[in-house]
């Protein structure tokens, strides 16, 4: 189902990605991650979270995770995003062992302007972005006025959720 049609190739359209990691100094990954988004071509990176530390979610029996989300512009389509963001994870090692394994590098796109989209391997919004913490609170840090289509304002998702697991570790 689509709300919305893409942006024509020489439109910038708003995303929000989300950045996690837990494996090969996470601190840094996310760093480097931050720069490789301004990087991908017809985009320009324009806000950046605080760093968070956050316990796993699924698989509980690895190390914590470093959260963070980052505002772009971009004149990508989505799955054009998308195939960029998983090009960027195989630069910094990410493998896909099983679900909710460790990694040195996790980009999820969480929004794609207003766009609601539902493709096989492609949902915009992220599908669970709106009961994890570790999205929410870096998100609403940045956009506190967005909203996530069909389920409200990201600043009162943010304030609702379970925070706890969730610590900032760097502006």
């Amino acid at each position: 189902m689509k709300a919305k049609k893409p942006a024509r190739k020489d439109e910038s359209v708003t995303a929000f990605i989300a950045l996690g990691s837990n494996l090969d100094d996470p601190v840094s990954q996310v760093t480097r991650a931050f720069a490789g988004l301004g990087a991908l071509p017809a985009t320009r990176l324009v806000a950046r979270s605080s760093l968070y530390r956050s316990t796993p979610v699924g698989y509980a029996g690895q190390p914590d995770f470093v959260n963070a989300v980052a505002q772009i512009e971009t004149e990508l389509a989505p799955r054009a995003l998308l195939e960029a963001l998983l090009a960027l994870e195989a630069a910094h090692g990410r493998t896909r062992d099983f679900p909710n394994a460790p990694r040195t590098l996790d980009l999820d796109l969480l929004l794609y302007g207003d766009m609601m989209l539902h493709e096989p391997g492609l949902a915009v919004p992220h599908s669970r972005m709106h009961e994890r913490a570790f999205v929410l609170v870096p998100l609403a840090e940045i956009a506190p006025q967005c909203a996530i289509p069909g389920r409200g304002p990201v600043a009162e998702l943010a304030a609702r959720a379970d925070a706890r697991g969730l610590t900032r570790l760097s502006a």
